[in-house]
């Protein structure tokens, strides 16, 4: 399964890079926390992050499949 990560904005600039292509193997379910975790040495997923899968905001237990994309997005502040 190969899935494409996204960074935006404050989330980009502490991963260093905007994007990864994560591949995995023998794996027949993942999350969208499980992919992030995968590419944030086992760290959790951050509070109130923005998650868009395939362009349609979700959440952290959203089932991924190959070729999906997923876009991590900061929590909107400002007023």
């Amino acid at each position: 399964m190969t899935i494409t990560v996204k960074y935006f904005a404050s989330m980009r600039d502490k991963m260093g890079r905007g994007e990864d292509v994560v591949a995995v193997d023998g794996m027949t379910s993942m999350t969208v926390e499980d992919v992030w975790k995968k590419v944030n040495n086992g760290a959790g997923l951050p509070q109130n992050t923005l998650i868009a899968v395939n362009m349609e905001y979700t959440d952290g237990q959203h089932a991924v499949k190959d070729g999906d994309e997923l876009a991590f997005f900061p929590p909107v502040t400002g007023g």
